[in-house]
């Protein structure tokens, strides 16, 4: 009975997603491990943007297109933020608006972020971290950097967990979201992508990615490619120096590995350019992706 009220408000919900935007818990009850955590989610503006602290309950935030446009891909989003906050608009609903509109559903993952204290403190230690922030894409090893951080480097495994359910969810319920449940992949910005590259060589048959899009992101471990490694687009900005170099490395290991992988790298657009417009050529990055999924069979080229 309990299984049947679910399944009825599940569709309440799809139903009633005009009204207002769908919100999925990603676990049932409190996330594993994060059962005692007691920091309180904080949603705040910063440069120019919303943006989250504190997550300790990770969800899904969904946008699905209308029926009239819907291709059946799907795509999982998972912000930056270095794992001490989320970029919420400019790397996550900024991206499922856009990819709503062009027929994609996207699923703007909310995982699991270190706790950055109350408002006081987080304004406080707001130095600290900003300056952590900058010595990870300013290092010449950006995961060396963030294995300095205790708290950011315990946080990585949970979110990489986030991930593969998130993406479990999505398959588990494509009917249900009218998506094609071989066409399920994930983008991550920053420390998304770390998070997205994590799931890409971490993975079962349920939570394997179909493609992946780590965008200025890189990986934490070592890069073994798995024999099932998922086709790979991805993006940086050359001055982004030692992000661009360690994105670098994630090409040469998926060609190396004789996998499918494009890799774009533009001269000028500095570090979390997101979807935020510069008048430069690496404005136009998601309409390749979308042109990528094309070549990938993922969309019809209509």
């Amino acid at each position: 009975m309990k299984k049947l009220f679910s399944v009825i408000m599940f569709f309440f919900f799809i139903f009633s997603l005009n009204a207002q935007q769908l919100i999925i818990p990603l676990y049932d009850g409190v996330a594993s491990v994060s059962e005692n955590w007691d920091q309180k989610e904080i949603e705040y503006e910063q440069y120019g943007g919303k943006m989250v602290r504190n997550v300790v309950n990770p969800t899904l935030t969904v946008f699905l297109p209308d029926e009239s446009i819907a291709t059946g891909a799907a795509v999982v989003v998972a912000p930056g933020g270095g794992f001490v906050w989320l970029s919420w608009e400019n790397e996550g609903t900024q991206v499922g608006e856009w990819l709503q509109s062009h027929g994609i559903a996207a699923f703007v993952l909310k995982y699991r972020l270190a706790d950055t204290g109350t408002e006081e403190e987080f304004q406080q230690k707001s130095g600290a971290f900003l300056q952590q922030m900058v010595s990870v894409t300013g290092t010449d090893d950006p995961v060396l950097e963030l294995q300095k951080y205790p708290d950011v480097a315990k946080i990585i495994s949970l979110a990489e967990e986030d991930g593969r359910q998130a993406i479990k969810h999505v398959r588990e319920n494509a009917a249900n979201y009218k998506v094609n449940p071989d066409h399920i992949g994930m983008m991550g910005f920053s420390a998304g992508g770390v998070v997205t590259m994590g799931v890409a060589l971490n993975h079962d048959e349920k939570s394997r990615p179909d493609f992946i899009a780590p965008i200025y992101g890189f990986a934490m471990e070592e890069l073994l490619v798995p024999e099932d490694a998922t086709p790979m687009f991805s993006v940086c900005a050359a001055d982004d120096v030692n992000v661009a170099l360690k994105s670098g490395e994630l090409y040469k290991a998926w060609l190396s590995a004789g996998k499918s992988v494009e890799y774009h790298v533009f001269s000028n657009g500095g570090h979390g350019f997101g979807m935020r417009k510069q008048g430069l050529p690496v404005d136009n990055w998601i309409e390749q992706f979308k042109e990528w999924l094309v070549v990938q069979g993922v969309l019809s080229n209509e």
